[in-house]
């Protein structure tokens, strides 16, 4: 379960560093701001991510915001795992994510990072990451929570990797798994009292 880290530890500073700062663009109120849907932080529950893009009326910005997301994820874990090798690749991934839910850029308060988790899921083990999102997508088309299909994708992640072969991730999939839940608080409490909106409503505005 542990990830063998053969590089040394400078290296993988340098590493962090350079994939928390990519994590840590805003995709999401970079593109809202450039196709004139005012700021996004104002907007609906206020998060940054593509689900609140989309609750622009604007499914073209929800879709880039969505793929620039996890794509900033992914890229950082490739080039990691180019560059160095494969420990490089797993802290490039917490790094990132870490700078998409906490980024330097927006004074520590950004998003819930669940597209930037599937993106580096998606380029540390596609078979895992596919099972991920075919986890999310299954949830949302049957129950229509966007956060509940986060909250099952990235709770059943460990599960798909020990089954698919994967167990060194299987740390780095429950941190971040964690953290998902973490962030996602304030939906679990809504969902808890059955308030949780559905794909398509508007949700209360919620603090960052």
């Amino acid at each position: 379960m542990i990830p063998l880290l053969t590089t040394p530890l400078p290296l993988l500073l340098v590493v962090a560093l350079g994939a928390y700062l990519l994590g840590s663009i805003p995709f999401g109120i970079v593109i809202a701001r450039a196709l004139g849907l005012g700021d996004l932080r104002k907007i609906g529950s206020g998060n940054i991510g593509a689900t609140n893009v989309l609750r622009t009326g604007n499914k073209f910005a929800a879709f880039l915001t969505l793929v620039l997301d996890a794509g900033k994820g992914a890229i950082a874990v490739l080039i990691a795992r180019f560059a160095v090798g494969e420990d490089a690749a797993q802290v490039a991934a917490g790094a990132s994510f870490l700078g998409h839910v906490f980024p330097v850029f927006l004074r520590f308060r950004g998003g819930k990072g669940v597209a930037t988790f599937l993106g580096t899921l998606l380029a540390l083990s596609f078979p895992v990451g596919l099972a991920a999102c075919a986890t999310w997508l299954a949830v949302a088309l049957v129950l229509r929570i966007s956060s509940l299909s986060a909250l099952v994708a990235a709770g059943l992640s460990p599960v798909w990797m020990w089954v698919l072969g994967t167990e060194r991730m299987i740390l780095l999939g429950i941190a971040l798994a964690a953290l998902i839940f973490i962030r996602h608080h304030a939906n679990i409490t809504r969902l808890i009292a059955g308030t949780e909106p559905r794909i398509g409503r508007k949700p209360p505005v919620e603090p960052q």
